[in-house]
């Protein structure tokens, strides 16, 4: 049995390494093409009819809703590049890198809340604990999350959410799906999105219940903080330079999810 968890470790991150290589010869293409003045340009119907259904692809997986999928990962890509990476931006060029960290800690400690009710649901008691720790020397030592203290004293992050909690008890992934600006994702793990929202969103209620304008500073929050995620993810759509980057992305979406839910 260990064998074979060492043998199945080892080929995901041979696979890992594969996918890294094959995505880092892509992005020096597009750089080489993009000298040349060559446009690379995204694919927008699926695959499958090209490819033998006989064989089996490393890069296979379940995707039956992919016309929408592709037509989807299309849509957050001129989204992004147009709309949101703008906004993020004159965001980062306002804020001092001071006070951007300062703020991304602010939400990084409200995220704990979701670490905890996910940890609580799968009865990891010492990742309870440990999220439990975290908030409580972050919010009061560290300055409502400004800074981490609880990661130097040995709390690191014990990160989980409710698609985690679902694959924990046996749900299965489901159908690959791509949601309008939040990106790849799978039937389970957007339920489990709309749970931790939820959760998040009646959290958020119960603290601003006797708060005069709770309405537009609800929209403040959430929209400064859908600005500091965008900030802390350093993707960007199409800069691989490789025309099968929708394959590779889902393919390294649900490997992680599988490891996320196996750890």
């Amino acid at each position: 049995m260990k064998k074979e968890k060492i043998r199945s470790t080892k080929s995901i991150l041979l696979f890992a390494l594969l996918i890294f290589i094959m995505l880092s010869t892509g992005c020096a293409t597009n750089q080489s093409a993009q000298k040349n003045g060559a446009v690379i340009v995204p694919a927008t119907k699926p695959v499958a009819a090209y490819v033998r259904s006989d064989v089996k692809y490393a890069i296979d997986a379940y995707d039956p809703w992919e016309g929408f999928n592709r037509h989807m990962y299309i849509f957050n890509y001129y989204f992004d590049k147009y709309f949101f990476l703008p906004v993020v931006g004159a965001y980062e060029w306002i804020m001092p890198d001071y006070l951007e960290d300062r703020i991304s800690g602010i939400f990084k400690n409200f995220s704990e809340l979701r670490n905890f009710t996910n940890n609580l649901l799968q009865l990891k008691g010492k990742g309870t604990a440990i999220t439990t720790g975290r908030v409580l020397v972050n919010s009061t030592v560290g300055l409502a999350g400004m800074y981490d203290p609880a990661s130097k004293w040995g709390m690191p992050v014990q990160k989980e959410d409710f698609g985690q909690t679902l694959g924990h008890y046996g749900v299965g992934a489901g159908p690959f799906l791509v949601l309008p600006v939040f990106g790849p994702s799978t039937l389970r793990d957007t339920t489990g999105l709309v749970f931790d929202t939820a959760v998040h969103a009646a959290v958020m209620n119960w603290a601003l219940d006797d708060v005069n304008n709770k309405t537009e500073i609800k929209l403040g929050i959430n929209v400064l903080g859908a600005i500091d995620e965008r900030h802390r993810t350093p993707f960007r759509y199409y800069q691989s330079g490789s025309p099968f980057e929708y394959e590779y992305l889902r393919k390294l979406y649900l490997e992680k999810r599988l490891m996320d839910i196996a750890r």
